[in-house]
């Protein structure tokens, strides 16, 4: 019986601990849920928002990402049909039908409305922010690693982000999203009744997403439909070629 239990004592202490789960290894998984680290991909968003007590117009808007590329273009309504917001890297633009030339979007016009243009666009946390983990916290009965998101680059939407990222599926759910002085400005809700294929791999995707302004009374509900992924080419970022 000694003998056994110096076997099995042995054994034990041979095993190697539990690895603390890699921040950044964390949050690059959770970026693909949201369309992060694909050769590119195509996806629909329908966008509602209220202020107070008024509500929008229904927006529906195609999306075309790769890496920090992106445009999306309005479809409905149509009074903003062909508008198109770009993205290269930390510059963005909007053109319009009967526009000499596109409009730059300054890092404050990136902030504007209940969901910000940077919302619409954004996929690559991974790429936009350092990562330390933060805790273990338990959300809506669902145990989730937190993670401190810094940016790196004045091209980030936020400077920082709170950032809740399930244990069990990999996904973000929740996100914080702060000023640099460390104001909180926005949280936002995921949910993930999508899904894609890449790679023989089939990997959950982003349903909706729900941003509520910490300010004032104001939320924006984003649906995501029509999910593709596919290589898209450069020219369809061509900011000489994209009105």
């Amino acid at each position: 019986m000694k003998q056994l239990l110096w076997i099995l004592a042995a054994l034990l202490t041979s095993l190697p601990a539990f690895a603390t789960p890699d921040a950044q290894t964390l949050l690059k998984h959770a970026d693909r849920a949201r369309g992060g680290g694909l050769p590119g991909i195509v996806w629909e968003i329908r966008l509602v928002s209220r202020d107070g007590q008024k509500v929008s117009d229904e927006m529906r808007l195609e999306v075309r990402a790769v890496d920090d590329a992106s445009v999306a273009e309005t479809l409905e309504p149509a009074r903003f049909k062909g508008s198109k917001l770009l993205q290269m890297g930390r510059n963005m633009w909007l053109t319009r039908p009967g526009l000499a030339k596109p409009i730059p979007i300054s890092p404050r016009q990136r902030l504007s409305g209940e969901a910000a243009n940077g919302d619409i666009a954004a996929t690559d946390y991974a790429g936009d922010y350092d990562a330390q983990l933060a805790g273990e916290e338990v959300l809506d009965g669902e145990s989730c690693h937190v993670l401190q998101l810094t940016a790196r680059h004045k091209r980030a939407t936020y400077d920082r982000v709170r950032y809740w990222v399930s244990a069990g599926r990999g996904v973000g759910v929740k996100a914080e999203l702060y000023s640099l002085s460390g104001k909180l400005l926005k949280t936002a809700r995921f949910k993930y009744d999508n899904s894609i294929s890449f790679e023989g791999v089939r990997t959950p995707f982003v349903s909706e997403m729900v941003i509520r302004d910490a300010l004032v009374d104001a939320e924006t509900t984003m649906t995501f439909g029509s999910i593709k992924v596919r290589k898209i080419a450069p020219a369809e970022f061509d900011l000489g070629q994209i009105q």
